[in-house]
């Protein structure tokens, strides 16, 4: 059970339900539910059971499995058209991927997390965990980083204290002051790296899409390997990476997200 689960009650708990099947990526049953489930499971089927009952997952009586329903699904897509910012930086992060030919990612942060919202491949794609729409760490990935380096002390604080710091590679970053270190230089710089710190082989640079107050909105990143290039040619393309930053930046701030007066 997460934390926020525990202190909002019956929402909580079944939304924390939905995240069990929903994290899953793929049809689950009953029994591997109740494996890593916090509640019993005479608990836990009433939650599978409300939740199905309101369309927000759905049961298939042949396989005797969960996945999500059609009413999640559209709420899923109206909150990324509303909060997400991936309708707005469409054209900027088409226009990034066609100059660099690599990996785009543009990400926000959720829950002291990384929540990709949207993807361009390479013209030469290459495998790699992060995808729109899944949710990876923040310490070792250079959005992650890039948004973490931007936030007011008490945000981030709240945020390192969600962060696993587990071992990934050699490079991983596994303590709070190494983090903080590099955060501080990724703030002075404007920029951050992933340094194959989430995984092998897989470096990028990555820029926090700020409001004109300095409000972390999200992160964008090019991607590649170390087979084809390298961190310093990577830094190359900062300066055009924060252009695009800015560009999403004005677009989201002055329609969807304006500063308080």
């Amino acid at each position: 059970m997460t934390e926020d689960a525990k202190g909002d009650g019956t929402v909580g708990k079944a939304l924390d339900v939905l995240d069990m099947v929903a994290s899953r990526g793929r049809p689950v049953r009953f029994s591997e539910l109740l494996e890593n489930s916090p509640y019993p499971k005479a608990t836990l089927y009433r939650f599978l059971q409300t939740v199905t009952h309101q369309g927000m997952l759905q049961f298939d009586d042949e396989t005797g499995s969960y996945r999500p329903g059609l009413r999640l699904v559209r709420l899923a897509h109206s909150a990324w058209a509303q909060s997400s910012l991936a309708p707005i930086a469409r054209p900027w992060i088409d226009s990034l991927a066609e100059r660099t030919g690599e990996t785009v990612h543009l990400a926000q942060l959720d829950g002291g997390q990384v929540l990709y919202v949207d993807k361009r491949n390479a013209r030469r794609p290459v495998d790699m965990f992060a995808q729109a729409g899944k949710v990876g760490p923040a310490y070792c990935t250079g959005v992650g980083k890039a948004m973490l380096a931007f936030l007011p002390e008490a945000d981030l604080s709240a945020a390192l204290s969600r962060q696993s710091f587990f071992r990934h590679t050699e490079n991983t970053l596994i303590t709070i002051p190494a983090l903080r270190a590099e955060l501080a230089v990724i703030h002075a710089d404007g920029h951050a790296f992933d340094r194959e710190e989430h995984e092998p082989g897989i470096i990028c640079c990555a820029v926090p899409i700020l409001t004109r107050s300095g409000r972390v909105l999200g992160a964008v990143s090019v991607t590649s390997t170390t087979e084809r290039t390298s961190l310093a040619a990577l830094a190359e393309e900062a300066p055009h990476i924060k252009e695009i930053a800015a560009h999403i930046a004005a677009e989201t701030e002055s329609w969807r997200f304006p500063e308080k007066a």
